[in-house]
């Protein structure tokens, strides 16, 4: 059986996934169950919010290559359709994902990583075009742990656990926790997650940033969800280049990306979304966007 970086602690399969009860029907997406082996997508709330679920319950959904692949595939779905606002990546009750599959590069040598850019198709996920929430039940460790911190936002449920415990293995998180686990929490909590492979519990981590909201587990996808028919009601032009101004404080210094902030900010004049949003707040009535 192939292990994660948890199964090694961890026995038996993960619970089976609990079906969201949305305001509607869910229905599958172009690329649906029968097109992938390892995640399940669908669409929730008449279209405006995908769901892509991680599907690997023996291994507790280990991100395999092929695992990965498939997940690039859904969100390129999810981009290309024009309902489709925001996207919620999950995985199950007992994991959102424990770890990156060992056992498929264990045997790898250097000269392999470094030719064949290993881990690097992980991208797609941090340079998807439209809003990502990662609702997280159980563990969330390596690998899991960066799938999760490429997302815009991520919610957890109470029993929630997050970690970069590569330190035990001889090596170093490869996707993105040094770096975005640092910015998230801080140099100090982060070199500690890092360099003893501890875990971080959703309480924890929201104190420590890397949460925005813990709930209880049974009501963490209805709650993402939620956050994505909210994230629908607003102007998709406003929300993608609100994203851009923010992800771009991770590049640019206080002054670059205050800068860069003001041009987006003006540019936002030239969109009628924009007129309808303020006619609409000096007329008091509710904006009608038009996403032009």
């Amino acid at each position: 059986m192939i292990r994660s970086l948890l199964t090694r602690s961890v026995r038996g399969a993960p619970a089976a996934l609990r079906v969201i009860s949305a305001p509607t029907q869910a229905r599958f997406c172009s690329a649906s169950a029968g097109d992938f082996e390892h995640i399940k997508t669908r669409f929730e709330a008449d279209g405006r919010v995908g769901v892509v679920e991680l599907n690997r319950p023996k291994s507790l959904n280990a991100l395999c290559d092929k695992l990965m692949t498939e997940i690039g595939a859904a969100l390129k779905t999810f981009e290309n359709d024009k309902t489709c606002a925001a996207i919620v990546l999950t995985g199950s009750d007992r994991a959102f994902a424990a770890g990156a599959d060992i056992k498929e590069m264990q045997t790898r040598t250097f000269q392999e990583c470094h030719t064949e850019n290993m881990l690097g198709h992980w991208t797609v996920v941090a340079e998807c075009r439209k809003p990502t929430i990662a609702a997280v039940n159980g563990y969330a460790l390596g690998g899991g742990c960066e799938l999760a911190m490429m997302c815009d936002v991520i919610y957890a449920g109470e029993k929630a656990k997050f970690g970069q415990p590569e330190i035990k293995l001889g090596t170093i998180p490869g996707a993105g926790g040094t770096q975005r686990l640092t910015r998230a929490i801080g140099k100090s909590k982060a070199m500690e997650m890092v360099l003893t492979g501890r875990m971080m519990s959703a309480s924890d981590a929201e104190k420590a940033g890397l949460v925005s909201k813990v709930v209880a587990p049974d009501a963490l996808l209805d709650e993402a969800v939620k956050l994505g028919v909210e994230i629908s009601q607003q102007s998709k032009i406003a929300v993608s280049m609100a994203r851009d101004a923010v992800n771009s404080s991770f590049e640019l210094s206080l002054s670059e990306g205050c800068k860069l902030e003001k041009r987006i900010f003006f540019s936002t004049f030239a969109t009628n979304d924009q007129t309808e949003g303020m006619s609409a707040f000096a007329e008091k009535r509710d904006a009608k966007f038009t996403d032009s």
